[in-house]
This record gives C-alpha cells, sequence and structure tokens, in this order.
C-alpha cells in the first residue's frame, strides 16, 4: 500500500518535471521603450538621457524629424511616439490642433545670432554695439558680408530668424498680426534680405559643418547660439578666426527646446515621461547643459552661472544681458507667414532634377520616384510640406539611363515660375515614363550643371538633385570631375540614394560641390522633401 502510494507521488513528481521541461518558465519582458520624436539639435544629448534611462531600468529611444514634420505630425492628430522635442514652441503651438500635448517644459533655451567673423562685425562697427534687422539688411546689401541661413519652412533656425525680421520690418509689434505680413514695406524689406542669402540648407547642424567647410567662401550664418560656440571651438582648433555673435535688438528669437508628453493612455509611460523631464530640469542636468552652450535659465533672464570659458565675451556672448525676444505669433499668422515665404518672400531656386530610370527601377523603384516627383510638383500636394514652387523658380528634369533619355529636348522639361498647370504637364512627362537599361550618373551630372550654369541667375539658389538606385557602368567619371574642379563650383549636388546605389560613386561628387547624400532606401519621398529643403 505504502509501495503504491510512494509510486504514485514519484509519478505526479515526473509529470510536473516533464511538464515544466516542456513549458519553461518565461522571463519577464523588458519594458518597452519611452519613444521621443526630437529636433537635430538635441541628438548630443542623447547619450547622456540614453544612460540615466538605464540606470532606471528601461531604455528610450529618439528618432529625429525636422521642425516642420514635427508640426505636421501633430495636425495629423495621429502621433505613435510617447513625446515631441522641438527646438521651439513655434512648432507645437502651429501643430498641436487637436490639443495632444501634455506637461510641455522648456528644457534649455539658444538665442538665435547672426554669426559674423569678427574681423568684418568690427570693420562694420557692430562690436559690443546694439545691430538692428536695418543694419543687417544694409551690410548683406552691400555685398559686405555673404553668409548662409536654413530654410524657414524646413528649419528652426531659419523660420525662427525669418520671424525676428519680420517683427522689425514691422516696427516690432507685440505680436505680428495678419495686417502686417501685408504691409507693402514689410513685405519689400522682408523679400530683400532673403534675397540675400548665398546659401541655404534643410538642417542647422548641416549648415554649421557647411560653414566650417567653406570658410573662405562666407563670411557669417544665421544659427543657435550653441551651433556657433560649436563652430567656433573647430574654427579656433583649425587656427581660424572665430564667430562673434550678433543678437538682433529688434527681431531677436529664442529657441526653448520643449519636451512634451502624448498621452497614449499608458500610466507607465506616463510616470517615467515626467522623471525623465524632472531629470532634464535637475540642478545638476541643467549644470552640464550650460557646459554645452546651452542656456538654462528662463527666456530673458541672465546666466549667472555661465563658464566664460564656453560663454566667451570676446565671442559677442553677454551672459549678463537681459534678452528681449519677440513674441511668436498665433497659428494662423504663422501659417500664413510660412506660406509666403514660400511662395513670395524666398530667394527663389533653380533645381535641376537628375532622376534614375534604369532597368533596376522597374516596378517598386519607379512608381516611388514617380510618387516623389509628384509631390514636388503637384503644388496641391507639395503645400501640404511648405515646398511649392516661387515666381521666379527654376524647374529643369533630365532622365537617365545609360543614355540621357530626353537630351534633344530638354527646354520642354522645363518650367519657370510656379504655373501648376505646367509644373503638372512637367509630372506628366515623368509619369509616362519606363524604366529599362543600364545606368550613366556621370555624364547626367555633368550634363544638369552645365544646363543650370546657363539657366541660372544670380537671383536664384542653384542645387541639383540626383536620385539613383545603381552604379554607373557607362558614364564618364573623369569628364565630371574635371569640369566640375573647372567652374567656380557653387552648385551644390544633393544626391538620394535608393535600392543598390553605390555611396562611393557618389560621395565624391557631393563632397567636391559640398552638397549631400540622403537615404532614400525607405522612403524615397521624404528623401526627395529632404533635398529640396536643401535650395
Amino acid at each position: 500500500m505504502r509501495y503504491h502510494r510512494f509510486s504514485q507521488g514519484l509519478l505526479l513528481l515526473l509529470v510536473i518535471a516533464l511538464l515544466a521541461a516542456c513549458n519553461p518558465a518565461q522571463p519577464a519582458a523588458a519594458p518597452a521603450a519611452l519613444t521621443i520624436v526630437s529636433g537635430s539639435e538635441n541628438q548630443p544629448l542623447q547619450p547622456m538621457i540614453e544612460a540615466w534611462a538605464s540606470s532606471q531600468g528601461y531604455s528610450i529611444q529618439i528618432t529625429y524629424l525636422g521642425s516642420l514634420d514635427i508640426a505636421r505630425l501633430l495636425q495629423s492628430g495621429t502621433v505613435t511616439y510617447d513625446a515631441v522635442w522641438p527646438a521651439n514652441r513655434l512648432w507645437i503651438d502651429y501643430g498641436d490642433t487637436g490639443n495632444l500635448v501634455k506637461y510641455d517644459e522648456s528644457i534649455m533655451r539658444s538665442p538665435v545670432v547672426f554669426a559674423v567673423k569678427r574681423s568684418i562685425a568690427d570693420k562694420l562697427g557692430w562690436i559690443g554695439k546694439d545691430v538692428f534687422m536695418a543694419d543687417i539688411l544694409a551690410a548683406t546689401e552691400a555685398g559686405k558680408i555673404r553668409f548662409m541661413m536654413t530654410s524657414a519652412t524646413q528649419s528652426n533656425s531659419g523660420a525662427s530668424f525669418y520671424f525676428g525680421a519680420l517683427s522689425a520690418f514691422a516696427g516690432r509689434p507685440d505680436v505680428l498680426s495678419p495686417d502686417d505680413l501685408q504691409k507693402a514695406d514689410v513685405k519689400e524689406k522682408i523679400t530683400r534680405i532673403l534675397g540675400t542669402i548665398n546659401r541655404s540648407s534643410g538642417s542647422s547642424g548641416w549648415l554649421k559643418d557647411l560653414f566650417i567647410q567653406q570658410y573662405d567662401r562666407y563670411d557669417a550664418m544665421v544659427n543657435y547660439e550653441s551651433v556657433m560656440i560649436d563652430a567656433n571651438v573647430a574654427l579656433v582648433k583649425a587656427g581660424q578666426e572665430p564667430l562673434y555673435a550678433i543678437y538682433p535688438v529688434d527681431g531677436l528669437t529664442i529657441a526653448d527646446s520643449p519636451l512634451a508628453y502624448i498621452d497614449h493612455g499608458d500610466k507607465q509611460k506616463e510616470e517615467r515621461f515626467l522623471a525623465l523631464q524632472k531629470h532634464l530640469l535637475s540642478a545638476e542636468v541643467q549644470g552640464q547643459l550650460l557646459q554645452l552652450g546651452r542656456r538654462a535659465t528662463l527666456i530673458g533672464v541672465q546666466v549667472p552661472d555661465a563658464s566664460a570659458s564656453v560663454f566667451k565675451p570676446e565671442w559677442g556672448i553677454d551672459v549678463n544681458r537681459v534678452l528681449q525676444p519677440i513674441r511668436f505669433p498665433n497659428r494662423d499668422v504663422i501659417g500664413e507667414a510660412l506660406n509666403l515665404y514660400q511662395i513670395a518672400f524666398r530667394k527663389p531656386s533653380c533645381t535641376a532634377y537628375v532622376l534614375d530610370f534604369s532597368g533596376s527601377m522597374v516596378d517598386s523603384g519607379e512608381a516611388d520616384l514617380k510618387q516623389a516627383m509628384r509631390t514636388l510638383l503637384d503644388q496641391t500636394l507639395a503645400n501640404q510640406y511648405l515646398l511649392q514652387g516661387h515666381p521666379d523658380d527654376v524647374t529643369s528634369v533630365i532622365v537617365f539611363n545609360n543614355t540621357v533619355i530626353n537630351e534633344s529636348e530638354l527646354d520642354k522639361w522645363s518650367v519657370k515660375g510656379n504655373d501648376a498647370d505646367q509644373l503638372r504637364q512637367l509630372y506628366v512627362k515623368i509619369d509616362a515614363l519606363s524604366a529599362d537599361g543600364g545606368t550613366n550618373i556621370f555624364d547626367s551630372t555633368r550634363l544638369a550643371l552645365q544646363q543650370l550654369a546657363k539657366k541660372r541667375t544670380k537671383a536664384c539658389l542653384p542645387a541639383v538633385i540626383l536620385m539613383t538606385d545603381g552604379q554607373d557602368t557607362v558614364g564618364n567619371q573623369g569628364a565630371l570631375v574635371q569640369y566640375i574642379k573647372s567652374t567656380e563650383n557653387d552648385i551644390p549636388v544633393f544626391a538620394i540614394t535608393f535600392g543598390a546605389a553605390d555611396e562611393s560613386q557618389l560621395t565624391p561628387i557631393t563632397s567636391m560641390t559640398f552638397g549631400r547624400i540622403f537615404n532614400g532606401t525607405k522612403d524615397l519621398i521624404k528623401a526627395f522633401r529632404e533635398a529640396k529643403g536643401y535650395n
């Protein structure tokens, strides 16, 4: 009897062991990451943020988008991220039409400055003096300063300077109104100052790198005070003259870097967000931000704890000066001002698109390329991304496979101005093409540069936007290189890669022309929009 009970007990233990072997205990699932969509200016802070999150037992994933894309994400009403972190509250005010944002707090601040070589500031009498937007306009129009600025519809630093200039030319009202935007004097002066921009981009960080690379060609840039500090560190290390910060007294703007929560009903994530925000606002982290050239005080208040080794007075940085920035207008005025920038006030663009219709583009590549060009050429779609045409734009298209497909009729593939029907017809021509044949990148790009040199005017910002999914098989790379070396070399080539595009062939082209490569593998339409934002 005892033996029988013992056997039953043993059998039960064996069954339990077998069940345990078949169903091993599952490890506890890792907590879901807190996801943030941020402006690229916060990228230097990512290691600090990730290390802190790790110490708390979870992770943080940060995705970087442009200011307008963050605003459009909010406008869509569907934000999959847990938090947004744009450079400026302007983009939350403009985009958050559905009141999705909670707990928004400014983490740090950086004035947008007109950073000019100190020797030039000295010649102009600007050292230690109040400088107004009218002074900057006079100096740039007289040819005393060649400067670069990001696009006001694609980057916050450009948008901030633009709104500052609008406010100054409107007589510094309490806040810009719709009537201010229609004043003849305001329209005339804002068009004049934007017309003196010598180089544009869609990214503040990339603009800084470009300025350093082309230091001998340009004298100044519009950028954040913190980015100017980073640039000066690099310039001094290279033995170059540093930049001097000009804070336009009648049009000063400050990027306030608001971090805000998007509530998806997850209380745990909400607690983690608030803990992160509290950590970033702690005295310890705020002190670290000061060492990185970010102001960690309320807007308009001095920064008494700032180190003179970071915020150097000889660079024009006066941390004891009370800054008085403009107030940004309401959502409707922001939208109207950005729209007017694109279609009326900005410097015109002369753009040549060089599009790959080789055989490898068949199917998805061809369809994506056509949709990308439709987004830019269909003015209704372009308007959604603030990329619509200007009355003085010049838009040309060169299509290639192993040869230039439309070489015999290039004039028919070019549009002057922003007539919606003409631009739509240009898209119709592209849509009628079928991918086939080999790949001739080099000869097509050389032809685009040659054609653009003829079509461009002094009034426009020129650029070639090259898109390819492959490797050149028949073109003459040496002839392209020689052509670039023999010209003034001020037309940048922006390359968009797709599929198996060979970056080793594209990098020399973009480097020699001070352009950039955009990865269109995951989202070709987005890559085209980004590239277009650079001119």
